[in-house]
Order: structure tokens, then sequence, then C-alpha cells
């Protein structure tokens, strides 16, 4: 049988366990729970697995054969195998699966497992297993990972008998990638794998209690519709769950029946084109001027499956001091954690848009649309004057900014954009254009490291399974990339055209950037390139293009925006394997805008001594915001600055 989650995280198996297998059906295929497991995989539709084998999965691997109807990634550590999986999901819009062994190697998929329950990304994640016999004794390379994973998963499985497999299997497809995607866990044991069985398809579920709503009850959708038309500063506030529910249509059908300003956060980057008018960019710690300054200004946020995160918030006491709430969202969880909804909507996000939109429609003709003209003039003036822009280096190294938005201007609209955490993670998000949904992956709630690589590799054979493949940019920073650099090996092999761009500043620069700004420039432990070394040297770095070469990819490198450009057309060139451009950035450039951490928005920083938000309040604003020029706000920024400094 396979255990209840709640009593496998706090009590250990019997050691008199029965292994009578009472509940075996009448008929079905003979086989063992290893190839009951294969075939449950095959069942459920799934056409790519990433893992590492190991002693407890060695039954499951003997499974794997040339006749398997998926095909199997061999990453070199179990974190890329998750990743793997978290980019493949992402992308395509799939449930990642990964198959590792016990002890080390499951607890090595802790980190994904934690990253796709951040980032609402459906992943099956089945580990092998001791022997129930010794499970509890402390066996070699035993680990509870059901009671390890247990607070960062969706929902835990420990399989026991071969029996179960195919219904477990059913199951844990079905949760992960429904009401609020997530990761879940089957840990499976040696015995149930060796254990004999009859294989029937379909399994029958059995979920009491798991009926996640998706559709809107009561008079909610009213409620928010007669918000809209009341509202005269809305803003659009949305989230990654519009992204994991598809809702690109509905989201755009909103932006214009409601004449409204958008922002998306960092996992909903591209939901909406960034050439539309609507989009004011990501909000939040470095996020536009406008972004924040709708929404600290606002009289109604539409939250659309977020979840008012801090990145985004800042002080959330100061979030949108005078605006009320319309939160949807398919976790009720979310609503009213961290800011109280005044209209609560549980629900699929598309599903809720497609009967929100009606309804709002209806309430447009009973009571008119809002005179919206001031609020956009006010948003322009924004967007004028606070432009995302940046700095030349002051000592001629590449701009890590240039590099991104080169990146962006040169690659093909369709380009799938990934990235590791740091700087380089939100120059992308500021810099490059996006035109698609499911064109941006990366780990945006857990932050973690090593991420992009990959992540990369799962986005690319992701894509390969179209029938017209997207190409692959990965943005990574030199410290992010070699947290997970020995997956060259998996891309070179598996011959993934996927394009690197390595912004190598030769520091932690996120890190490095909070050190000089909240920590007097102490920089400790941030240098990874010691002293004057020579940029082709390196002591804390490696060379980065021997090192693609040694895993048989193409390395380039870039000193000056010359070679930049050269770089960047040889590697869009190339379609039989990665291409690594290493680009030699200043290692003081700094992500601006910036809002620091657990401060008001309204102290949102544009560049060093400009604060466009200090000081200007909702209920201060002129009747006609419109009739404040951008000489108006500046002298108010610099007014407010001069009291901050002081």
């Amino acid at each position: 049988m396979s255990l209840p989650t709640p009593l496998q995280a706090f009590s250990s198996v019997p050691k008199n366990w029965d292994h009578d297998d009472k509940d075996v059906p009448a008929q079905g295929e003979p086989m063992t729970g290893a190839q009951a497991l294969i075939r449950s995989l095959e069942d459920l539709g799934v056409t790519q697995v990433f893992g590492v084998p190991g002693g407890a999965i060695l039954p499951a691997y003997d499974a794997i054969d040339e006749q398997v109807r998926f095909n199997f990634t061999l990453t070199r550590h179990e974190q890329a195998a998750g990743h793997a999986a978290e980019g493949y999901a992402v992308s395509t819009g799939k449930v990642g699966v990964c198959l590792v062994t016990s002890g080390p190697g499951a607890t090595n998929m802790v980190t994904p497992i934690a990253d796709a329950m951040m980032d609402s990304v459906p992943l099956v994640v089945v580990t092998g297993q001791v022997g129930v016999d010794s499970i509890g004794t402390d066996a070699f390379q035993e680990a509870d990972i059901v009671g390890i994973t247990y607070p960062v998963a969706k929902h835990s499985y420990l399989v026991t008998k071969a029996q179960d497999i195919p219904r477990v299997m059913t199951e844990a497809y079905h949760i992960a990638r429904s009401g609020r995607p997530g990761p879940v866990v089957v840990d499976l044991s040696k015995t149930a794998q060796n254990g004999k069985m009859l294989y029937s398809w379909p399994q029958e579920m059995i979920l009491p209690g798991y009926n996640p709503v998706t559709r809107a009850h009561g008079h909610v959708l009213d409620d928010a519709a007669r918000l809209l038309v009341q509202s005269h500063r809305p803003v659009l506030y949305v989230g990654g769950g519009a992204v994991r529910s598809d809702a690109r249509r509905q989201v755009q059908e909103l932006v214009r029946a409601t004449g409204a300003p958008m922002v998306t956060t960092l996992p909903a980057r591209g939901i909406v084109p960034d050439s539309d008018p609507a989009v004011l960019g990501m909000p939040g710690m470095h996020g536009t001027v406008a972004a924040n300054g709708a929404i600290q200004h606002s009289d109604l946020l539409v939250a659309v499956g977020t979840r008012f995160d801090d990145r985004v918030t800042g002080s959330l006491e100061d979030f949108a001091p005078v605006a009320r709430v319309i939160h949807i969202d398919i976790d009720p969880a979310e609503i009213g954690k961290n800011r109280q909804a005044d209209v609560p909507i549980v629900g699929d996000v598309g599903q809720v848009l497609d009967d929100l939109i009606p309804a709002l429609k209806a309430a447009q003709r009973t009571w008119g649309k809002p005179d919206l003209k001031p609020w956009w003039r006010l948003i322009d003036g924004w967007r004028h004057d606070y432009p995302t822009t940046f700095e030349p280096s002051p000592d001629g190294t590449l701009a890590p900014q240039w590099v991104v938005q080169t990146l962006s201007n040169k690659a093909d609209p369709d380009t799938i954009w990934v990235s590791g955490v740091g700087q380089h993670q939100m120059w992308a998000s500021q810099f490059i254009d996006f035109e698609r949904t499911r064109s941006w992956v990366s780990s945006c709630g857990l932050g973690t490291m090593g991420y992009g690589l990959p992540a990369a590799i799962g986005t690319a054979i992701g894509t390969r399974e179209e029938e017209d493949p997207r190409p692959v940019w990965l943005i990574d920073g030199d410290g992010s990339f070699q947290m997970t650099s020995e997956e060259l090996a998996t891309a070179g092999q598996a011959g993934l055209p996927i394009r690197i761009a390595i912004l190598n500043n030769s520091v932690y620069g996120m890190v490095r950037q909070w050190q000089t700004l909240f920590y007097g420039s102490h920089y400790s432990q941030t240098n990874l390139e010691d002293g004057g070394a020579k940029p082709t040297d390196g002591n804390g770095i490696p060379d980065f293009v021997k090192l693609a070469e040694a895993y048989g990819c193409l390395g380039l490198r870039a000193f000056t925006q010359e070679q930049a450009l050269e770089a960047i057309d040889k590697a869009n060139a190339v379609t039989d394997r990665p291409v690594l451009i290493d680009f030699r950035v200043w290692k003081d450039a700094m992500v601006w805008p910036m809002v620091p951490a657990g401060a008001s928005n309204d102290t949102i920083i544009y560049k060093p001594g400009v604060q466009p938000l200090a000081g200007i309040r909702p209920e201060q604003e002129q009747p006609e915001p419109h009739e404040q020029t951008g000489a108006d706000r500046a002298a108010m920024a610099s007014d407010a600055a001069g009291r901050m400094n002081k």
C-alpha cells in the first residue's frame, strides 16, 4: 500500500510489515513493480524523463530498454535533473518527471522540489527507497525523503506494494498538474519495485477531499465588475499563475476590456507582449518606476494569479496604500495571506477571467466606463521621464546591460530565455523584449543559483519536441553558472544548440551590490578573482572557453563591443552543439532601479540620488494629475531625496 503522507511524515513503517498483496485484481498483465512504473509513465503520455541511476532505483532503470516510449536524459547531478525537469515543464506546460535513487540522490532533489513548489511548477519526482524490511533501520543510503520533503512538496507517497504503483503514478501526475501545480514525490521502495503484480490501465484514483475549485462562486464576479467600473486608477497585477493557467488570451482580453495598465511579476514576463502599450514592466525591488508608481497610486489592484511576494510589495503596510483589492487565485491559502482582499475569488485564472469579462462588459453597459485618461497621463509621464536605461562602464569593459539588450535585439523573436539567479537575472527581465508567453524560464520564488544551465537543457529538450523548435538562450553569471557547470556534459552529449551568455564580472554580483550599498563596501567572500589577475588568467574562476571546449562545446570570449557582436552572430549560427560566450563585464555595475529590502516602494531609487516617488502620496495628487509636468515631478523627487539624504 502507499502510506498517507501525514502518517509517513511523523512515523516509520512497522518492522513486521505485511507483504501480502490482498487487493491484487483478478486479471491484468503480470509484471514487476519496476516494469509497472515504466508502463505507467508511458500510459500517462510522458515523453521525457530526467535522472541519475543508483542502487535503490536500479530495478526501475533495468526496466528501461530500447522499446521504451519516452526519452531519458542522464544528467550529471540529481539537482540538475530536477531543474531540467522544471525548465521542461515551464517552457512546455507539461509535467516534468525525474527518476533518482535513494539517500543522497533523493536529498539532492530537495532544492528542485522546493524551487518547483515556490514557482508552482508541475513535477513528479520518483525516488528509490530501501526495502520495506530495512525502512527505519538506518540502512545504507536510507533517508526519509517523504518526511524531508513534506514541507516543500504538494503531496508525497511512500509506495511499499507493487500493485499500488499504477494508481499512485496516476494520482501523482493528476495532483502535480491540477489545481495549483506543484511537485509530487513518489518514494518507491525496492520491495515494491521487485514485487509481482497484475497491470491494468486506466487506473481509478482515490483522492477524497482533493477537488480544486476552478470556477468562481457566488456574487464575487459582479462585485469585481462593480469595483472595476468605479475605479479611476486601476492596475492589473499579473503573476505566474496566469502563465500556469495558460490564460494569455484571457489576460489580454481583460487588458482591452478595462483599458487599465498592467504590471507583470518576474515569472509572468511575456504573458502580454512587452510591445503592448498597456504593459508597464515588472514591479517591486528592481521594477520600473512606472510599474511601482502605478501600483502605489492605484485605487484598485486586480491581482491575477499572484501571491503578493515581498520582492514585489516591499513594506507590505505601505504597498498600494489606498487601493482596494480583487484577488484571483486557484489556491485559497494565498487569498488574504499577505494582503486582505476586498473581493476574494478562488478559481483557475483562465476560467475566472472567462466568466469575469462578460460580467464586466455588462456592468460597463449599465454604468459606463470610467475615464482613465488622467491616470494614463500620469503613468506616461513616469514612463517618459524614467525609462529603463543604463550608463556605460567607466573602465571600458562591457556594460552587462548592453550585452543583454544586444542579445535581445539580435535574437530570433521566438527565442526562449533562461536565466540563473543574480544581477544578470534582473537585467534579463529589464532589457529583453518578451513577446510570447512561456518565453521566460527562471527560478523566481526560491532564487536558486545554479538553476540556469540545467533548466536550459530541459527547455531545449522540450522545444525539440515541437514541429518548429525555438532557439534557447541562457543568460547566466559566472558565480551561478559554476554551481552546475558539469551539465555542459549533458548538453554536449545531447547535441543541444543552447547559446550560453556568461556575464563574467568575477564576483557574486548581487551580493556585492548589497555589500556596496548596505555594508560599507566590505566585500566579504564575494570576489571570485583575487587581486590584479589578468582577465584571461583567473584565480577563482575557470577559463570558461577551455571548459566549454573540454565538454565538446564551442567557447568564445568577448572584451569589447566589436568582439561581442561577432561572438553573438557566430553563436546564433551554430545549430549542432552548445555555444558558450564569456562576456567580460564591469564588476561594479548595479541593477537600477532598486527598492531597498523591506522599504516602501515609494522610496524606489531610479539611479543614485534620484527617487521619483518619494514624498508623493496618492491623497496628495493634483485633481488632474495630467497637468503635473515632468519638471514638477523631478523637483518633488529632488526635494524628497534631499530630505532623505539629510
